[in-house]
């Protein structure tokens, strides 16, 4: 362990399903620093926000990582330098994924007099990193993280089991526990299960005797109407981020595809029925350390593009998936649970340890 740093900057700039899966090292880091400053994307600063650890978040809009990215300003780039050289870390820690570069980051703090860089790099740094970091690229992405963490000297306090995790209390739904959540919506086109595929799940899981919950963000309320009909809870658009952490802490399971809520179930505790289309590859982002199946054709010819727009006529990987294969799943994942109603987070845990397509 290097010398207990003062403040640590830690950056990872995409969205609020990155963010999440940076807590494991986001805890190593706390456990070695006196403070922990996180930058984010406009759409990761709330799950920073929830992650132990993170002192404060700031918020930046970063034009070489977010997908849809604001131009390049001399005077934006100008503030954010300003602001980290009166912060005066002691280091940074850039987190990226797998085909993002830190180097233009590292870069800007290096101009700030931030005095040790650490980062994932494949590309050769120069002068910009201090520990340039390689890694097997099939490693689940908190593990991933992780290693950087601990490539930089931090490593997780004793008992700290490395699974992802939110800071609690988490707000209360007002709703008896042991509900099924379904999330219909994703962060692009190509990792979304078709509206009618959930819809016709939403009434699929209702005739099997369960309550069923929909949700999803203020632009998708439309979506959700659809989806939960006349036989699911429409709660599309009305919960903040840590108010649908504590929603999907009550659930029994959550069925979604592979998006921000898939990684907030996971943070929380709660088995997830994963529809994931491998546009990215399931080893690295499917659902993190709790009960999973993996639903889906891995093996489509979408596997590996990274696509946003499904390049597949038809999308077959996931309209192959039908409400019976939701259904069965979730009453798998149930049966596992002991109580089968949201049982805490400790037993949700020693659950995972066996159940199959855990990671």
């Amino acid at each position: 362990m290097v010398t207990r740093a003062r403040t640590v900057l830690v950056a990872r700039l995409d969205n609020a399903g990155d963010v999440l899966l940076q807590g494991p090292m986001v805890r190593a880091l706390a456990h070695g620093a006196e403070r922990v400053v996180f930058l984010a994307g406009p759409a990761g600063a709330a799950a920073a926000e929830l992650l132990p650890g993170v002192d404060e978040v700031w918020t930046w809009a970063c034009p070489w990582i977010l997908g849809d990215p604001p131009p390049v300003d001399a005077d934006d780039l100008a503030v954010l330098t300003d602001r980290v050289r009166a912060l005066a870390p002691d280091e940074a820690v850039v987190s990226t994924s797998f085909h993002q570069s830190p180097l233009p980051l590292a870069l800007l703090l290096r101009s700030a007099g931030v005095p040790r860089i650490s980062a994932i790099s494949v590309d050769y740094p120069g002068a910009l990193l201090d520990v340039r970091h390689r890694v097997d690229d099939d490693l689940p992405e908190p593990e991933r993280a992780l290693s950087l963490a601990r490539a930089a000297g931090f490593d997780l306090p004793p008992g700290d089991d490395g699974r992802l995790d939110v800071r609690r209390p988490l707000p209360a739904p007002r709703l008896e526990p042991g509900y099924v959540v379904v999330h219909p919506g994703a962060s692009v086109p190509a990792r979304a299960w078709p509206a009618q595929r959930c819809a016709e799940a939403v009434e699929a899981l209702a005739d099997a005797g369960h309550r069923v919950l929909v949700t999803g963000g203020p632009a998708e309320r439309e979506l959700t109407a659809a989806v939960a009909g006349t036989r699911g809870v429409d709660l599309g658009g009305a919960t903040t981020l840590a108010e649908m952490a504590g929603l999907l802490d009550g659930a029994a399971a959550v069925v979604v595809g592979n998006t921000g809520p898939a990684h907030l179930a996971a943070a929380v505790g709660t088995p997830v029925v994963s529809l994931f289309a491998p546009v990215v590859p399931a080893a690295r982002w499917a659902p993190y350390g709790v009960p999973t199946v993996l639903l889906g054709d891995q093996s489509a010819p979408c596997r590996g593009t990274r696509a946003r727009e499904c390049p597949v006529p038809g999308h077959p990987c996931l309209t192959s998936v039908t409400a019976h294969d939701v259904v069965a799943a979730v009453e798998e994942l149930v049966a596992v649970q002991q109580p089968a109603v949201a049982p805490p987070r400790a037993a949700r845990r020693e659950a995972a340890a066996t159940t199959q397509g855990a990671p």
